[in-house]
C-alpha cells in the first residue's frame, strides 16, 4: 500500500522528469534544413526533433565544444581568465574566420574567448586549445571524452575549429542541442554570446557576431553560427525570457537567412506554447526506514525541480505523490524513494523521481540487542 497524496499545483517544476513531452515530429514545420532541435535548456527537454541523429558535418558549431572545454577549465581554476595565451605559428595560419592573429601576438584567455564566441575565430580556437593541451590534437581527445561524457553518441570531432573538410567530423543536431545545453550553464562565456559589437586591441580591431539573432531576436543569448561547403549553413541559437531559455539547433540550411529563419519559427514556436513552471506544494512526508540508525528518511525532488508544459494546460494542473510506507536500510542519499506525478484531466503530463534527502545505513547488532532489550522491559 501506498501513500497518496494529491496537492494543488499552483506552478509546476519537476526534477529529471522520467516522462515528459513527446516531441513534435518533422513535418510539423516547414524548415528547409536537414535536421534541427529544438530543446528547454534548464530540463533537457526536447520539443521537436527533425533527423536528430543524423551524423553532418557541424562547420563552426564545433567551436561549442571549443568553448565549453575553456569554461570548464577557467571555471574549475585550471587556467585563469586573465592568464595570457601566445599565439603559435599554425594558431596564426589559421583561414577562415579569424581576427588575424600574429604568431607570438599575445592575449587574455578572456579577450581570445569573446574572439571565438563573437567572430567564430579559427586562429584563436587553435591558440585556446594548444593553451591548455599543449596541442590541438590533445585538445581535440578531450572534445572526444566530453562528448561521450555527455551522452553524444553521433559525435566525432577531428579538430577544434570546424574549418577543414573532415568526413570523419560529424555531430548531430541532437547532440549539437546537448553541448549547447551544458556550454549554457556556464557564466564565463554566457558573458560573451550576447554581444552583437565590441573591439580588442585597444579598440583597433572590431568584432561583429556572426549570429545576426543577437541583434534581431528579442531576448537572443547567442550561440554559435557555422558555414563549410560541406556543412552548409548551421546554428545553434539560444533566447530566454522570462527565466525560460530555449535552444534551436539548425543543420545543413540551405542559406544563411534560412538557418535564421527556421531557428526563429522553432523559438517562436517554443515561447508560444510552453513554460517552465514552479509547484508550492506542501512537505512531502517521510518515509519509515527499517533497521536503520534513523527511523524516517526525507523524500526530496532532485536538483533542478523542472518540467516543461503547455501553456493551456497551467492552470488546470495537479500534482499527486507516491512514496512507500516503508523502505529497508540502508538508504543512499539520493536513492529513488517515490514519484511526484503531474497531471491535468486525468492524463499525466510529467513525472519525476522522489529521492532520499540523505543516507540512512543499516544499525549494527548491538544497537539492535539494545533496542530488543528496551522492547522487552518495555513489556515486562
Amino acid at each position: 500500500m501506498r501513500i497518496l497524496i494529491t496537492l494543488l499545483l499552483t506552478a509546476a517544476m519537476l526534477t529529471a522528469p522520467v516522462f515528459a513531452l513527446e516531441p513534435l515530429g518533422p513535418d510539423s514545420f516547414d524548415l528547409r534544413c536537414t535536421a534541427a532541435v529544438l530543446m528547454e535548456r534548464e530540463t533537457g527537454t526536447l520539443l521537436y526533433a527533425k533527423n536528430e541523429h543524423e551524423r553532418l558535418s557541424p562547420a563552426s558549431v564545433t567551436k561549442v565544444m571549443t568553448l565549453l572545454l575553456v569554461a570548464e577549465a577557467v571555471e574549475s581554476g585550471a587556467v585563469g581568465a586573465q592568464d595570457i595565451v601566445t599565439a603559435s605559428k599554425r594558431a596564426s595560419s589559421m583561414g577562415g574566420s579569424q581576427i588575424w592573429l600574429r604568431e607570438g601576438e599575445q592575449m587574455t584567455v578572456a579577450e581570445m574567448t569573446k574572439c571565438v564566441a563573437v567572430v567564430s575565430a579559427n586562429d584563436c580556437a587553435v591558440a585556446l586549445a594548444e593553451h591548455l593541451c599543449g596541442s590541438e590534437d590533445a585538445f581535440t581527445a578531450r572534445m572526444n571524452r566530453r562528448a561521450a561524457e555527455l551522452g553524444m553518441t553521433d559525435t566525432h570531432f577531428t579538430n577544434c575549429t570546424g574549418l577543414l573538410e573532415d568526413p570523419d567530423h560529424y555531430t548531430s543536431a541532437l547532440d549539437v542541442a546537448l553541448m549547447s545545453r551544458e556550454l549554457l550553464g556556464h557564466a564565463f562565456v554566457r558573458q560573451f554570446t550576447g554581444i552583437w559589437t565590441d573591439t580588442i586591441r585597444g579598440g583597433e580591431f572590431g568584432l561583429t557576431n556572426t549570429n545576426k539573432l543577437v541583434r534581431f531576436y528579442p531576448d537572443c543569448t547567442g550561440l554559435k553560427t557555422g558555414f563549410t561547403s560541406r556543412a552548409m549553413f548551421c546554428l545553434s541559437a539560444s533566447a530566454m525570457r522570462e527565466g525560460t531559455e530555449f535552444i534551436s539547433v539548425i543543420l545543413h540550411g540551405e542559406t544563411s537567412q534560412q538557418r535564421f529563419d527556421d531557428a526563429r519559427t522553432l523559438l517562436d514556436y517554443a515561447f508560444a506554447n510552453y513554460a517552465l513552471v514552479t509547484p508550492q506544494t506542501e512537505t512531502l512526508p517521510a518515509v519509515p526506514v527499517r533497521l536503520g540508525t534513523a527511523g524516517s528518511v526525507g523524500a526530496v525532488m532532485g536538483e533542478s525541480a523542472s518540467v516543461v508544459v503547455e501553456k493551456a494546460l497551467q492552470n488546470s494542473l495537479e500534482v499527486s505523490v507516491e512514496l512507500p510506507e516503508c523502505v529497508n536500510a540502508p538508504v543512499e542519499a539520493g536513492e529513488r524513494l517515490g514519484t511526484l506525478r503531474l497531471s491535468s484531466g486525468g492524463v499525466t503530463v510529467a513525472e519525476t523521481p522522489l529521492v532520499a534527502a540523505e543516507s540512512v545505513p543499516r544499525t549494527g547488532l548491538l544497537p539492535l540487542w539494545m533496542r530488543l532489550v528496551r522492547i522487552l522491559c518495555g513489556q515486562a
